[in-house]
């Protein structure tokens, strides 16, 4: 029976499985951590570089930046889940990508509301802080009925979002993901709630991994799974203070 389930899709129990077959040198935490500061590290140099584009030529020195990183970290995310074994080489260069796109839009954001992207940073360190003390301590686990009540939260904001991206090809908003009104704000909150409690599913398939044996380059799959929900959290953190802050 699998001992744990994650909702990231680039964090699944079968993989662990396979991967706890194979011989060599396994994963641990301290290098989990490691890869994981080294990844955060290329992404903000990343975001710095878009960040300055976007402060000498505007939306449209930077635009190009941004496209290219959001497109080539999705190719790049979709290549390493299907090819985990190149994780060590493709996942700094994923978080470069992303780094090209936050950086981008953070930069938009912070033209329109001041102090919003220091305060969205410092809101997403927090919470992920705060979800490693509380899985720590023990106080939220990652049971199968808590691991099948934010999978099931997870996939349906994936389909609404996927459903709110083909409805906008037709001009049409919906008002809960753009609007600034009680039930968007709500509804942000609720998206950033469950971004947040994916990171419990994570830390749990971290830990997991390094019990079972895993091999050592799933330490940059493991680091690269834990940036797909930060920057997730972050997007939504930032969606949700807009909001904020056109009230």
């Amino acid at each position: 029976m699998a001992l744990f389930q994650s909702n990231n899709p680039v964090l699944k129990q079968s993989i662990f499985d396979r991967a706890a077959q194979q011989q060599g040198e396994a994963m641990s935490i301290r290098g989990t951590v490691n890869k994981m500061s080294f990844m955060l590290l290329l992404l903000v140099a990343a975001a710095v570089f878009s960040w300055g584009k976007f402060m000498i030529g505007g939306v449209s020195m930077v635009s190009g930046y941004m496209i290219g990183g959001a497109v080539g970290g999705f190719v790049l995310a979709m290549i390493i889940i299907f090819k985990k074994e190149w994780s060590g080489y493709l996942a700094p260069a994923y978080a470069l990508a992303e780094g090209l796109f936050l950086g981008g839009i953070s930069a938009m954001y912070s033209n329109l509301y001041q102090g919003i992207v220091v305060q969205a940073i410092g809101l997403t360190f927090g919470t992920f802080a705060a979800m490693l003390i509380l899985y720590r301590a023990g106080i939220i686990r990652a049971t199968e009925r808590f691991k099948s009540i934010v999978f099931t939260a997870t996939a349906g904001i994936a389909i609404f979002y996927l459903v709110a991206m083909v409805l906008r090809l037709f001009h049409v908003d919906i008002p809960l993901i753009s609007g600034g009104g009680i039930l968007g704000i709500g509804f942000s909150l609720v998206v950033v709630a469950v971004a947040a409690l994916n990171l419990i599913m994570d830390f749990d398939m971290v830990e997991q991994g390094v019990a079972q044996g895993a091999p050592k380059y799933f330490e940059w799959y493991a680091s690269f799974g834990l940036m797909v929900t930060l920057v997730w959290l972050y997007l939504e953190i930032l969606r949700l203070l807009s909001k904020l802050n056109r009230r």
